[in-house]
Formats: C-alpha cells, sequence, structure tokens
C-alpha cells in the first residue's frame, strides 16, 4: 500500500495551489493587518495557511494512502480555519468584502475542489475500499 506516485509533492497541482494560496494570504495580511494584530490574527492566519501545503507534503510521505488521506484531511481543516481568519479580518475591518471574494474564489474554493479531488483519488487508488472525502 505505497504512495500511488514516486513523484514529488511539489509536483502535485493540490500543492502547487496551497503554496499560491499561502503566497496571496502572506501577502494580503502583512499589508493590511494593523501591527497591534502582528502576534494574533497575523500570526494565526500565516500559521493556518502555512498548514495547508504542509500537511499535504507530510502526507504525501506518509507510506500508507490512510496517513495522506488523514494529512490531507488536515490540510481541509487548515484551509477552512484560514478562511474563517479572513472572515474575523472582515468583521474587524481590516480588509475589504473584496479582499474576502478574492481570496474565496481565486484560492480558497480551488484549494478545496483540488484537496477533495486528491482524498478521492487517493481512495480510489488504494486496494479494496474507495470514495473517501
Amino acid at each position: 500500500m505505497s504512495q500511488p506516485s514516486h513523484r514529488g509533492f511539489t509536483e502535485l497541482n493540490t500543492y502547487k495551489k496551497a503554496r499560491e494560496l499561502r503566497q496571496f494570504v502572506s501577502k494580503v495580511m502583512r499589508k493590511k493587518l494593523p501591527s497591534s494584530e502582528k502576534y494574533t490574527l497575523l500570526d494565526q492566519i500565516i500559521r493556518s495557511s502555512r498548514s495547508v501545503a504542509a500537511n499535504i507534503a507530510e502526507g504525501h510521505g506518509r507510506f500508507y494512502y490512510k496517513e495522506n488521506i488523514r494529512f490531507c484531511r488536515i490540510a481541509r481543516g487548515s484551509l477552512e480555519e484560514t478562511l474563517e481568519h479572513f472572515h474575523v479580518a472582515l468583521d474587524e475591518g481590516y480588509i475589504t468584502k473584496e479582499d474576502l471574494r478574492k481570496f474565496e474564489n481565486d484560492h480558497y474554493q480551488n484549494c478545496r475542489r483540488l484537496i477533495d479531488g486528491y482524498i478521492r483519488y487517493l481512495g480510489n487508488t488504494k486496494p479494496g475500499k474507495g470514495k473517501e472525502v
């Protein structure tokens, strides 16, 4: 029950999109959040956005499909957490509705779709059972 591919995680479209998401979050939030949020909201949103790509990479390095799927689910949870932090930033008046819309439409939705698709792929590739999401 080893990985379905010998490709590195950096070649996965799921990882590439998570990396783009992380870069977008860092760029927007470092500019928009006030210095008083440096060790609170900024730290949280940077950590959660980094966790998306990091968990995809870590899961890819695991030997068993179920472990890879588990890390992809953790990545999906970190993606949801990042979205929540964007909502907090909007509610606090740090970002605009347009910033949130751009994050949701250009990054969050695509990343979520790719993570869910990768989980399905892993579930279908694994001998025996499939369709884990």
